[in-house]
């Protein structure tokens, strides 16, 4: 079969793009679009699944199958095109509001039931969409249309909330990075099971600079804290480092510590607990933050267990018979009422009645 050869323009859509002018989600498009083109896969190949937000509009910018689906039930819908197409490579885009709020239970069983779907979460701290009211990930005192005395709720750490749910892959990245962006895709992709990625995504309208500690020119040299495999977790050209302290990730300098108690970053480490204490480092884009793959373990896929467990069946019993299955157990067949006027139930459960009724 001959491997196909793709540059960005082959996954761009014949669709205007429609997202404000300056958006950070023009960047996160063209770092998809480029990087799927460099995998030689064929475009039939990949899924990409939104739900409602500015980024849900994904889907019509991406030459590649596709559904623009209902608020928050993204992963949801993408469990089942995974499960019953194993050979495809699904994708779910989402952000801050849709896969936070409405969607945060979809977004947090797909994740502990590992589910190999890929989700990319745009985080932009606020309701761009809708026009600037506060989001799960908005920060305490923010003052928007919704909150004008300031938001009295406590946000999210997106990074937090998916190692608690288990995911197997989670990472963060910024919009304006393509190269870091592109790489943590790779890494996602490569993974078997749910990838999770939190993408700081800069909203220039109702939002603009929220992610300034981290990608401003002078303030990114002294705040970003880029997570490398196997490599001591140190930052500000050398001069910080981080050390576990009672099983806290604390910033330090560098010159502070013995060389050998600086935190060597392990990506792979079966228990969560360290990734969570490097993500509590930081409860969003202020001061020293860490970006890059937090954890990437191994685990069984929900996608793997579930056609097994069909195969099995088949192998057993043959193909099924939904009608017998259905009425198989529990239950009950309801007469019409008797002629004193009371109903009666005839019984077909496992006890061999049902509940009566009068």
């Amino acid at each position: 079969m001959t491997t196909p050869s793709y540059t960005r323009s082959d996954f761009q859509t014949d669709q205007e793009v429609r997202w404000c002018p300056g958006c950070g989600d023009y960047t996160i498009l063209a770092s998809v679009q480029q990087f799927l083109a460099g995998l030689g896969r064929a475009r039939e190949e990949f899924v990409f699944i939104s739900g409602i937000g500015c980024s849900s509009r994904f889907p019509y910018y991406m030459n590649t199958y596709g559904m623009h689906s209902i608020h928050g039930r993204a992963p949801a819908i993408a469990t089942g095109v995974a499960a019953t197409r194993p050979e495809l490579s699904v994708w779910v885009i989402t952000g801050d509001g849709d896969g936070l709020s409405i969607g945060g239970n979809h977004l947090i069983h797909a994740l502990r039931r590992n589910v190999n779907i890929k989700i990319l979460l745009f985080n932009n701290q606020i309701y761009g969409l809708t026009k600037g009211q506060y989001s799960p990930t908005s920060e305490p005192g923010k003052t928007t249309k919704s909150s004008p005395f300031g938001s009295i709720d406590y946000p999210f750490n997106p990074i937090s909330l998916a190692l608690g749910a288990e995911a197997s892959f989670v990472a963060r990245t910024l919009d304006m990075d393509r190269n870091h962006t592109q790489a943590i895709l790779q890494a996602a992709y490569e993974h078997e099971g749910a990838s999770f990625i939190e993408i700081y995504q800069n909203c220039n309208v109702f939002n603009d600079k929220a992610f300034i500690q981290v990608t401003g020119k002078e303030e990114r040299v002294h705040n970003r804290i880029d997570l490398e495999h196997g490599k001591p977790i140190v930052f500000d050209g050398g001069a910080k480092a981080v050390v576990l302290r009672g099983g806290q990730a604390t910033v330090v300098d560098s010159n502070s510590v013995d060389p050998s108690a600086i935190l060597v970053h392990d990506e792979t480490r079966p228990d969560p607990s360290v990734a969570f204490a490097l993500s509590r480092i930081s409860h969003g884009p202020y001061g020293p933050t860490p970006l890059g793959i937090f954890r990437n373990v191994n685990r069984p896929t929900y996608d793997e267990e579930f056609n097994d467990q069909v195969a099995k069946a088949k192998e057993r019993s043959g193909e099924g018979d939904l009608g017998k299955l259905i009425t198989s157990r529990g239950t009950w067949t309801v007469s019409e009422k008797s002629p004193n006027g009371s109903a009666g139930s005839n019984g077909s459960g496992g006890n061999g009645s049902g509940p009566s009724e009068s």
